[in-house]
């Protein structure tokens, strides 16, 4: 059992304790915030340890999770000043790149990054990883068990990291399921009808296409015959714009990521 210290108390935070504590973990979880009034309901719902001292919070680590927002994270790591002992951190700071979180607090500190969907609470997540190719793989090994206690992990190149953080998010999902159940409700569904039709299309359809063998494009056929509803329904979409709309979506999201790394 080792000693995991969340910096930030946040809603990735919050999301990564559901997780955690859904799968029964082993570890000692400790989080450490400025907002006590977060530090109150994170203990109240987790049973996590809870420690306003920021540099007392990073002695009790034996892995540090990096949870604040990018533009926080400078900020953070200096307030921490100098770390005397070997610890590896995990930073969760979409854009910021390994290069500046060593630049700015490097050894005896090893660095690594993380992206995890906050699906995690579910125990269904997904989170990316990245690693400096100088960590040593027990540490490598150790960050991915940590992530994968609450679902999926895939290792990523970090010059690729960005356009994984940019089209893997939740938020694309539920940003969907909305519209399309407003649609519907326009087209004459009340919303709960809506919604659960819209999940099904969605969520139903997706997981039929994770868990089988069937190719994405056998099942595009399968649900789409040529010149009935479903297939004039998309072609109407694409034809308003819908493709170049979600490409011009994850090139506003790269632009704001890689802002982050300057």
């Amino acid at each position: 059992m080792s000693t995991i210290v969340f910096l930030g108390g946040g809603r990735i935070t919050s999301a990564m304790l559901a997780g955690l504590r859904l799968k029964k973990t082993k570890h000692c979880l400790v989080v450490h915030d400025r907002n006590l009034s977060k530090l109150r309901e994170l203990s109240k719902h987790y049973g996590v340890a809870v420690i306003p001292d920021l540099k007392n919070a990073v002695e009790q680590a034996e892995m540090l999770i990096v949870a604040v927002r990018p533009n926080s994270v400078a900020e953070l790591l200096h307030s921490m000043g100098k770390v005397a002992r070997p610890l590896l951190a995990v930073s969760l700071a979409a854009g910021v790149p390994l290069r500046i979180l060593t630049r700015t607090l490097s050894s005896p500190v090893r660095w690594a990054r993380a992206m995890p969907s906050p699906v995690c609470r579910s125990g269904r997540g997904l989170t990316g990883v990245t690693f400096p190719r100088t960590l040593p793989s027990r540490d490598r090994r150790r960050v991915v068990d940590l992530f994968a206690s609450f679902g999926q992990v895939i290792e990523i190149p970090e010059g690729k990291f960005d356009a994984f953080t940019v089209t893997y998010s939740c938020s694309h999902g539920y940003h969907a399921l909305d519209a399309l159940a407003k649609a519907g409700q326009t087209a004459g569904l009340d919303r709960r009808t809506a919604l659960v039709a819209s999940a099904h299309a969605l969520a139903d359809g997706i997981v039929a296409w994770r868990e089988g063998k069937g190719s994405l494009e056998s099942l595009l056929e399968e649900a789409a015959t040529p010149g009935g509803i479903a297939a004039t329904t998309m072609a109407a979409m694409d034809a308003a714009g819908y493709r170049k709309a979600i490409a011009k979506g994850l090139r506003a999201g790269l632009s704001r990521a890689r802002a982050n790394s300057r």
